[in-house]
Formats: structure tokens, C-alpha cells, sequence
């Protein structure tokens, strides 16, 4: 019988049903994430039965990062054709300007209720975020995006940028003073990297991918490539690496998330082809980081990739998050793009199988987000359902070339 062991596969995303298996999952995502909608304005976060969560006076928290993935999922959606997108981006772009931005000092809130702000800091994290929306928002041609963009670049290029680092700064307070110890992320400048090449593919702006290519640089080439290619989180003002860190299990876990190295697996190689082919250093870096990935992250008893490893590639928390498979079917595919099909073709299949018959409910469409080492559902990090972003794009690229962004090639139809 033919499986994930093939010798020499064919591809699945160039077979008929399992395309429109993958257009199917999307489309469910569409709809199943439609009643997010919040008419007091941004979205709610969705509970496990898939009904939005809300507090007894119906109001609810709207974080940046949210907002603006709702944004770009149904840009996407938008392009796809999919009915009803366009009410969500209009949606999503007006709360951006008159709720999460700050008329007052600049910039975007991170959460916000009802009466206001709730976490007023600016989080580079964030406004990364806030980039690829007005990118995604431009594909489409959403009147609203050129404003965006031109907004959040200005804060980022005067209040987040360090150019004799290459990168970002991380947090400020709501009028742009520092926020707690000096500290440098890694997982912010990753996502800035993608929304600042989608916005070089919307605009046409030779800073983005300048930007993007430094940031890539200074965090893949010289830095993760000195640690044996296990990509730190963590770092002090200065960029020397912080072992001993440990924030918000969410954003900033101790240890080292393969995840985020199968996330950079992809962007390298898009990276790379964005650029023009010139960095020959980026699929070779992209290719190491997914295999040590797979090595070191993947639980070869039970699969699924442990969410955090210590500086040794051992499990520092064996749970299994959703968000690291979907990466790893992005990175597969750009990958295979490049080098040896064969192997990222049985890695395309495996993680598929674990989705398939362990993380995703094809009746209604749920992506458990958390199991734990034995790979039984669990509540810990996230409840209810994640946001769309991840699992979304896990069942979107490998419908197209890997050749840039999903809001590229829809593009380019």
C-alpha cells in the first residue's frame, strides 16, 4: 500500500482529491470563523463549540495580533471568492484605525474592550501584524490599506527599528518610553519578515525586502547558524542570546520552539526568491532548520512536534500545539520546491496524518489546539478555538507555486 515511507511519492497537492480535500478545510475555516464578527466592532475569540466568547455584558477582549489575522485570512478569502469576505475586511481595517490605534501617541493598541484599552504597550509582535493586514488589504484593494501601511511603516521605522542591528526593537509603553528590562524576541522579527516581504510584493517598496533581509541575516545566518542551527528566542538589548529567559508560555516559552524553525524554513526560501535568488545561503539555512526540526522536534513514538525543545534538543514542554504542523506543511512545500522532493514529500504526508486523524474534526471543522505528551486534548495554553492564520494557510499553500506569498501568487491568479 502506498504511504508516507513512499521511495519516490507522488505529490499529493497535485492530485485532484486531495486539492479539493484542502480547498474544502479552507473554505470551513471561512465559514466556521465568519461568526467571529463582532458588531461592537474587531472579533471575538471562539469558544470549543464554536460560538464566539463573551463576558455576561457580551463584551470580550480583541487582541491586536487577532485583528489583523482576520484581516489577511479573508483578503485571502477575498481573492478565493468566497462569499461575504468583504464585510470582514471592511470590518477588521475600521477597527484597526478607530479602535486599535492610538490618535493620541502613535501606533496600535494591544488588546482592547469595549470602553477602551485594556494593555495599552506597543508590541513590535503586533504591529508586525498590523503591517501584513494593510498589505493584504492593498492585494484586494481595500481604499483604506494605502493609509495603513504608510501609518504602521512610519512607526516602525521611527519607533521599532534598530538599523545597526537589523531589527526591531521589542515593546514601548503607549507614549513610546520602554517597557520592562531591555529585551529582543525573535518570534516578532520572524513575523515582520513575512508582513514586511508581503508588503514589498504589495507595494513594490525596496525598503520592505531590504528590511526583511536584514532581519534574516542577523537571526539565521550569524546567530542560529552558530548555535548549531537551533534557533534561540530570546536575547538582551545587544543580541547576545538569553538561555535562561522564560515569559508568557504563549509568546515567549523558555527553550527553543521548532515550530519557529519550520516557520523560518518557509519564509527563507520566499525570502530568497523574493530577492532574486542572490542570497544563496537562505535554502540551504531553510533546509537544515526543517531537518533538525524533524529530527530533534517530531515525537517519532506518537508524532506531533513538542512544543518547546532545551538547548540539548530535548522535549522542555512535550505538549503538541496545532501551529507547528501547520508550519511544517508550508515549509514542506516550499522546500520540496527546492531540493529533494522525495523527503519533504513523505514529511508533507506525516504531518498530514497526524492532522488528520488527531488534531482535526472534519465534521465541524475544529483544530484541537493543545494535546499533551500522550497526545490527549488539553487546556492549558489555548481553550476553545485558535484563530484562523496557521491552520488557514496549512490548506491554502500547497494549492499554489512557491513562488511568494499566498497574496502574491492569488494575485497573479
Amino acid at each position: 500500500m502506498q504511504d508516507a515511507h513512499d521511495a519516490q511519492p507522488s505529490l499529493w497537492r497535485t492530485q485532484p482529491y486531495h486539492r479539493a480535500w484542502l480547498t474544502a478545510r479552507a473554505a470551513g475555516l471561512f465559514t466556521s470563523f465568519a461568526v467571529a464578527f463582532n458588531p461592537r466592532g474587531g472579533f471575538f475569540d471562539l469558544g470549543d463549540d464554536g460560538q464566539p466568547l463573551r463576558d455576561g455584558g457580551g463584551d470580550c477582549v480583541r487582541g491586536l495580533h487577532a485583528t489583523t489575522r482576520m484581516v489577511y485570512c479573508y483578503a485571502l478569502a477575498h481573492r478565493l471568492g468566497h462569499p461575504g469576505a468583504s464585510r470582514t475586511i471592511d470590518h477588521g481595517m475600521d477597527y484597526l484605525w478607530q479602535g486599535h490605534r492610538d490618535p493620541v501617541h502613535g501606533g496600535y493598541f494591544w488588546q482592547m474592550r469595549d470602553a477602551g484599552p485594556v494593555d495599552t504597550s506597543k508590541q513590535a509582535y503586533g504591529h508586525a501584524f498590523v503591517l501584513l493586514a494593510g498589505a493584504a488589504a492593498k492585494q484586494v484593494g481595500h481604499p483604506d490599506a494605502d493609509r495603513l501601511i504608510d501609518d504602521v511603516m512610519t512607526i516602525l521605522h521611527d519607533r521599532f527599528w534598530e538599523a545597526q542591528h537589523g531589527a526591531t526593537a521589542e515593546e514601548f509603553t503607549a507614549d513610546w518610553q520602554p517597557l520592562g528590562a531591555p529585551y529582543r524576541g525573535q518570534n516578532s522579527n520572524m513575523h515582520l519578515t513575512e508582513a514586511l516581504m508581503a508588503a514589498y510584493e504589495a507595494t513594490g517598496d525596496a525598503r520592505c525586502l531590504a528590511m526583511a533581509e536584514a532581519i534574516a541575516d542577523l537571526l539565521i545566518r550569524r546567530i542560529t547558524a552558530a548555535n548549531s542551527w537551533r534557533l534561540p528566542e530570546h536575547f538582551s538589548a545587544d543580541w547576545q542570546i538569553d538561555r535562561d529567559y522564560a515569559g508568557s508560555e504563549m509568546f515567549r516559552p523558555a527553550g527553543t520552539t521548532p515550530g519557529h524553525w519550520l516557520e523560518w524554513s518557509r519564509l527563507l526560501v520566499q525570502l530568497w526568491i523574493a530577492g532574486g535568488r542572490k542570497h544563496s545561503w537562505m535554502p540551504d539555512a531553510a533546509a537544515r532548520m526543517f531537518r533538525l526540526a524533524v529530527q530533534e522536534g517530531w515525537d517519532h513514538e506518537r508524532g506531533g512536534f513538542f512544543y518547546t525543545l532545551d538547548w540539548n534538543g530535548q522535549p522542555l514542554v512535550a505538549d503538541k500545539i496545532w501551529w507547528p504542523l501547520c508550519e511544517g506543511i508550508g515549509a514542506a512545500v516550499f522546500l520540496s520546491s527546492v531540493e529533494d522532493p522525495t523527503f519533504y514529500e513523505n514529511w508533507y504526508r506525516r504531518i498530514w496524518d497526524f492532522i488528520g486523524t488527531t488534531i482535526l474534526d472534519q465534521a465541524d471543522e475544529r483544530w484541537v489546539p493543545q494535546l499533551n505528551w500522550a497526545n490527549q486534548a488539553k487546556t492549558e495554553l489555548f481553550t476553545g478555538r485558535p484563530d484562523i492564520y496557521h491552520a488557514l494557510q496549512a490548506c491554502l499553500i500547497p494549492l499554489f507555486p512557491a513562488n511568494g506569498s499566498l497574496l502574491a501568487e492569488l494575485a497573479r491568479g
